[in-house]
């Protein structure tokens, strides 16, 4: 039956067609030996996304066989999703992105596709003077309605500067590491292991948050 409903097949179908420029390559990583209770789901859900436009692609890789690629893109835990269009990008899903962050992933995409994000141009050119790696962390759970902006606003940062690297967690599937951070309420914010913040920030308030950070 698939994942994805008929109904929104069809709107996604329209909004890339009509929204994105250039190919995509959607990468997905997964375990063939650790539990991992989403990978299968994960892959699935991409492969559904992907059937959508004849601009988007799909890779899967091992956690375990593909080592070199995996040090290459820095991943630590799956399933975990990233994307390479015109260039690599320092975005990443770290768990399925579903419920409310699929629309998160949707965006994304298209974002990629376009090699650019949308905001604003003040915000831009003052993550453009960044010149020190900034690492942030936003913990997720699928039901939170917030959640997706400052998922969106991590990634977009991230686009915007190659020093910037925007994950998302899903909390419930990497319970030990929202306990790391003591996270009881989402979305949880982590820059850089040391500075943390709670809520949806507007993007000016976020940008501060990450100014404040370094």
């Amino acid at each position: 039956m698939g994942l994805i409903s008929k109904e929104d097949k069809e709107y996604i179908r329209e909004v890339f067609s009509s929204k994105l420029t250039n190919p995509v390559t959607i990468m997905v990583f997964v375990s063939e030996k650790s539990p991992c209770e989403y990978c299968k789901d994960t892959v699935e859900l991409v492969n559904e996304v992907s059937s959508l436009s004849d601009k988007l692609s799909v890779e899967v890789y091992s956690l375990e066989k593909d080592g070199e690629i995996v040090r290459t893109y820095k991943i630590d835990k799956v399933p975990a999703i990233t994307f390479r269009g015109e260039r690599v990008y320092n975005i990443r899903f770290f768990g399925i992105p579903s419920g409310y962050e699929f629309s998160a992933f949707i965006d994304d995409i298209i974002d990629v596709s376009r090699g650019s994000s949308r905001l604003s141009p003040l915000t831009k050119s003052k993550l453009k003077e960044i010149d020190k790696s900034v690492h942030i962390q936003v913990f997720v759970t699928p039901t939170c309605p917030y959640c997706p902006r400052a998922v969106r606003l991590a990634h977009q940062f991230a686009i915007e500067n190659d020093n910037i690297t925007g994950d998302m967690i899903e909390a419930m599937e990497f319970p030990e590491l929202a306990n790391k951070y003591g996270v009881m309420s989402v979305p949880h914010v982590v820059i850089n292991e040391k500075f943390e913040f709670i809520g949806a920030y507007p993007e000016p308030q976020f940008l501060q948050q990450v100014l404040r950070a370094l």
